[in-house]
């Protein structure tokens, strides 16, 4: 068997699993990274260039860069942009987010749209009780179209910009390509919005319910136990430290949390022993009685100690449960824990939370919880910062983590930085749009300073990235190389211009774009590019005709790869999100992608002549 029909025996066989779907998409990657060298094409040093492709770490950092937008709550914020705009209406909401996809991706990388936006759209889902399936293909959509705005959208441009200039034409200008991206992607939207529904045939997957806080405040008798308190400048307690104040033994006051301001902002404090209160700080307490028969005197304590009582809103601080968390914990048998009190056991001190609330059994304990022996089998309410609630899911011999309220998925660990995080976006996207440095050099400097201004921690980012994307893309790559090396591409390219010979130019652009999307399906879109535009220019010249259009053709066809999984990194990088099978892909990109061919031939000629 030649080499040729090695390499192809091979790249059909992916495409059945692919199909199939079985094995899992990276598996086959895998089979194919070790496969590929047994045919003698190519070596296996070369069958793992893809794991140091600069695209590779450009598509991981854009990963980090997204998660630091969710955990700082920007991607949040947007996406409660795009829910509050859209209303109620699916229709709307796809239609703002291809527009703000296709945008956003004219200046920069598409697969880093993609990166980022993902979390944004799986929340707006998780939110508007939409399958998530119908919204990460109009994403993908958006973003390969993107790469039809401007020049430096996507390399496929650059390519085919660098190859008029080579022989000796005038390049592409910056916004050569958008009078064509701008109808393709109002036939998008307009495609979407019909095709949308196949793509979720079912019912999404119900997901089990779990408690919100809202529930948990009345199963633990939380109610009118929240209060807000700001410290006047001539208050006693400013300059204080908590632990001589002692307000819990007191008055039976728990601290939960301080709002301080800042120059630019305020910011939630949790306070420990050594805090030390300052002037206009609003103290969020919970105050439980003490168990004699006066209760709290809210108006008496705060005229005693020049504070002024302000409102709560929501109910037992909900509108603070993006930073302040809850958790329900139960203590084993085994616990070191049974028998002491919440205080003898220095529980704030060790595990940075506080417990408002304990049940023995079913039943809820009455008056004050710190002074209450723990028993085996004690479920407790726990207040603190989220990453406290999340650090105790690691504990298993003194408490166990019984359930996070359904607010835990919407905890921004880094709400205060969201300024830096927008700023370190903004320098990254100015950099690459700039080419002041490669586009991955600019992702890698974002992160680092998204790491510098603690938007992100080490642990979150790698968690962040996707790997079974990034084994799928890399374990691909050698196809490209293989199939060059076999001469299987130049054999397609030789056929192409024998079968066009006296056809009419418009023929002959569509044939240029089918061909183009064909190879796409197997090899990647920047690759196809180098391949297709010196054909095309060589057909152009043998037609007499203006390069131009035949150079635009091969451009917009690179980028029409809506296909299959595997024709982009954009497509592979909504395959888990939105559930798909990459027969998906074939239902919804093949006809589309036929729209596109019909609309660029029909385009391209009016706006670039031959």
């Amino acid at each position: 068997m030649s080499p040729l029909a090695m390499v192809l025996a091979l790249l059909a066989s992916a495409v059945v699993m692919f199909a199939l779907n079985r094995p899992r998409m990276d598996v086959v990657a895998v089979i194919m990274m070790v496969a590929l060298p047994m045919t003698g094409v190519i070596s296996m040093s070369e069958a793992l260039v893809g794991l140091s492709d600069p695209n590779i770490v450009l598509i991981a950092a854009l990963f980090v860069i997204g998660e630091a937008l969710v955990r700082t709550g920007v991607a949040q914020r947007l996406g409660d942009w795009l829910s509050a705009r859209a209303g109620a209406s699916e229709a709307r909401l796809i239609f703002l987010l291809m527009v703000i996809v296709a945008g956003v991706g004219s200046f920069m990388s598409s697969t880093g749209v993609v990166a980022i936006f993902i979390p944004i759209v799986m929340r707006i889902a998780r939110k508007a009780d939409i399958p998530a399936g119908r919204l990460m293909m109009p994403l993908s959509v958006a973003a390969l179209i993107s790469g039809m705005m401007t020049l430096v959208a996507t390399a496929p441009n650059l390519v085919v910009h660098s190859e008029l200039l080579r022989q000796g034409h005038e390049g592409f200008g910056f916004f050569a390509f958008t009078p064509f991206g701008v109808p393709i992607l109002v036939l998008a939207i307009l495609y979407m919005l019909m095709a949308r529904r196949s793509l979720a045939p079912g019912p999404a997957p119900a997901l089990p319910e779990r408690a919100a806080l809202a529930g948990w405040v009345a199963d633990y008798d939380l109610a009118e136990r929240e209060h807000r308190l700001r410290l006047r400048p001539e208050s006693d307690l400013v300059g204080q430290r908590l632990d001589a104040l002692d307000l819990r033994s007191s008055a039976g006051i728990n601290i939960i949390a301080i709002e301080r301001g800042s120059r630019f902002r305020r910011k939630l404090i949790h306070p420990g022993a050594a805090t030390v209160l300052a002037a206009s700080d609003i103290l969020l307490i919970d105050q439980r009685d003490r168990g004699d028969d006066k209760g709290f005197d809210l108006e008496g304590f705060a005229l005693a100690h020049d504070l002024i009582p302000l409102s709560v809103s929501g109910q037992w601080f909900t509108d603070t449960a993006h930073e302040i968390g809850m958790a329900q914990i139960i203590v084993p048998p085994t616990s070191r824990l049974i028998g002491k009190t919440i205080t003898q056991a220095r529980f704030r001190s060790t595990y940075d939370l506080s417990v408002i609330g304990m049940k023995h059994g079913t039943r809820p304990v009455a008056n004050s919880v710190i002074d209450e022996p723990l028993r085996a089998g004690d479920t407790l309410l726990t207040v603190g910062p989220w990453r406290a609630v999340r650090k105790l899911a690691d504990e298993r011999r003194d408490l166990v983590l019984l359930d996070l309220p359904a607010e835990s998925d919407e905890a921004v660990p880094a709400r205060h930085s969201a300024p830096l995080a927008v700023g370190v976006l903004l320098v990254v996207v100015l950099l690459m749009v700039w080419g002041v440095m490669p586009n991955v050099q600019a992702a890698l400097l974002g992160c680092l300073l998204l790491g510098l201004f603690r938007c992100i921690d080490m642990p979150g980012a790698y968690r962040s990235i996707h790997w079974q994307s990034l084994i799928l893309i890399v374990g691909m790559l050698p196809f490209s190389l293989a199939l060059q090396r076999t001469g299987g591409v130049e054999i397609a390219a030789q056929a192409l211009l024998g079968a066009l010979d006296g056809a009419s130019p418009r023929l002959v652009l569509a044939a240029i774009f089918a061909v183009t999307g064909l190879l796409g399906l197997f090899i990647s879109n920047t690759a196809t590019a180098v391949l297709m535009a010196p054909v095309a220019l060589a057909i152009a010249s043998a037609l007499d005709a203006s390069p131009y259009p035949f150079a635009m053709t091969v451009a917009l066809a690179a980028s029409a790869a809506f296909m299959t999984p595997v024709s982009s990194p954009v497509n592979t990088l909504v395959v888990g999100p939105g559930n798909y099978r990459f027969v998906d892909f074939l239902r919804i990109g093949v006809p589309f992608a036929v729209i596109c061919m019909a609309a660029s031939v029909a385009l391209v000629p009016l706006l670039l002549p031959f």
